[in-house]
This record gives C-alpha cells, sequence and structure tokens, in this order.
C-alpha cells in the first residue's frame, strides 16, 4: 500500500467576472477574498487568479501550515486540496482519504433531527450506511446533547449546533486531514474535550494541511511552514519544535464561527 501523499505540479484556480461595467467590475474585484492576480481568459473575460502556479508536495509526516493574509490564496488552496475546486492548469494527485474540516456546519439540515443529520452527513462524506450506525452511538455521547439528537436542528441553539456539527465532523479516520485554523467549541469544559480529539485526530492523520494566523500554533503542531502571497508561495520553510515548557495545544485554540 502506497503511502499517502499530496503532489501538485503547476497548478492554479481562476474565477471569472461576468460584469459589464467598469464600476461593477472594480467593485466586484474589491470585493473579492481571494486576493488574487486579475487577468483575462480567451473570452476576454476578467478573470482572479486565485492560485497561481503552484509546485509542491506533501509526504507521510508532513505537518503544514499554511501563514499569509487574508486574501493570500490560503483558503482557495485548502478547498481545492479538498476537492471543492478543481485547478484549470497543472496537475494534482492526491493519495489517501482525506478528511476536511472547512466548514463543519455544512451540510446540516435544520428540518431534520440530529440523528437524522448525523445519517446525511456520513452519506456526503461516502460512507455506506452500515458504517454509520456503527459511529452513531459515539457521535451521539460525544456531542451530549443527549434526547436533543430526537429533536429538528433549527431548535438548537448554536452552540449545540456547532457541538453536533463537531462531533459528526471529527469522527471520520483519514490519512490526511484538511483544515482552516484550528477549533473550539462550546463552554470551557466542552472545549477540552474537543481540543483532545482533534488532536487525536491530528496525530492519526499521516499528513496534516492547516492554515493559521496564530504563529505559535503553527510552531507547535506543524514542521514545515509555507508562506502565501498573492495565490503564489514566497517560502517554504522547516519549523523548529517549540521547547517543551510552552504547554498543550489546547491554550492555542480558535474558536468557531457562530
Amino acid at each position: 500500500m502506497s503511502s499517502s501523499s499530496i503532489v501538485a505540479r503547476n497548478i492554479s484556480v481562476e474565477f471569472p467576472i461576468y460584469e459589464n461595467s467598469h464600476r461593477s467590475l472594480k467593485k466586484a474585484v474589491l470585493n473579492l477574498t481571494t486576493g488574487g492576480r486579475i487577468g483575462q481568459d480567451a473570452g476576454r473575460h476578467a478573470i482572479v487568479k486565485a492560485i497561481d502556479d503552484l509546485t509542491f508536495s506533501f509526504t507521510e509526516g508532513d505537518r503544514v501550515g499554511l501563514v499569509g493574509h487574508n486574501g493570500s490564496g490560503k483558503t482557495t488552496l485548502l478547498r481545492t486540496l479538498s476537492g471543492v475546486y478543481a485547478p484549470v492548469r497543472g496537475e494534482l494527485k492526491v493519495h489517501g482519504k482525506i478528511a476536511s474540516l472547512l466548514d463543519v456546519s455544512m451540510g446540516l439540515d435544520p428540518d431534520a433531527t440530529g440523528f437524522e443529520n448525523i445519517y446525511l452527513r456520513g452519506i456526503l462524506d461516502g460512507l455506506k450506511p452500515a458504517r454509520i450506525r456503527s459511529k452513531i452511538d459515539e457521535i451521539a455521547d460525544f456531542s451530549e446533547l443527549g434526547d436533543y439528537l430526537n429533536l429538528p436542528v433549527r431548535t438548537y441553539s448554536s452552540g449545540m449546533m456547532l457541538r453536533l456539527a463537531f462531533a459528526i465532523s471529527t469522527s471520520v479516520e483519514a490519512d490526511i486531514l484538511i483544515m482552516d485554523e484550528w477549533l473550539s467549541v462550546g463552554d470551557a469544559e466542552f472545549s477540552i474535550k474537543a481540543a483532545e480529539r482533534l488532536e487525536s485526530l491530528v496525530g492519526k492523520a499521516s499528513v496534516l494541511v492547516v492554515a493559521s494566523h496564530d504563529p505559535s500554533l503553527v510552531a507547535r503542531v506543524c514542521n514545515r511552514k509555507i508562506s502565501m502571497e498573492h495565490g503564489r508561495m514566497i517560502a517554504d520553510e522547516p519549523v523548529s519544535p517549540p521547547a517543551e515548557s510552552e504547554g498543550p495545544l489546547v491554550s492555542h485554540t480558535a474558536q468557531l464561527p457562530h
């Protein structure tokens, strides 16, 4: 069995902008969060190059931290690695099962019950019904939602919804883990439990790719740091391990958006 890996050769991701007026085009470009460069496609439409000619390889044991300002292309790259976007040029090869923790609340049906949402998310993740059934008790216990799992998700508070989404998303077993910031959920007690579960998931993954604005988190979790700017990689350097006295990862979590 081959090792887990991600290999990219000269990949680019572009977003066309279909606007008629200069004013609306300017507004669209200013509102873009990709931070990419503006060009034109063959049909003379304006395009934004969100990812511009990237070549890299992530192999077994890599813990890669993506850093850069908002709009530098980090999230676009994560979504491309997760299969949300397809490169318009270049070649991307992924070996191993990917788990994406980019938006853990994505795919929850507010009119379905908590238990039904566990099935729905499992199906979206490509799991067979028997496999989902084997995970239900563990997910339910971790969420601590009890009888609320029999009620529609629209009746949940935002904190309850995040507990359910986190419990489902982190129940996966994957070779490659893709994350946009470190996740933390709920009150202090549950947050500690969630951080421990996430650390276990990261520890079991062969490859980790995480985008973060927290330098101490990157230093703590990663052995490799890639700096991005305007859709390009401007640096790829090793990360020295932190001193043991710096404490556990749980003190460097970032809250999920409500």
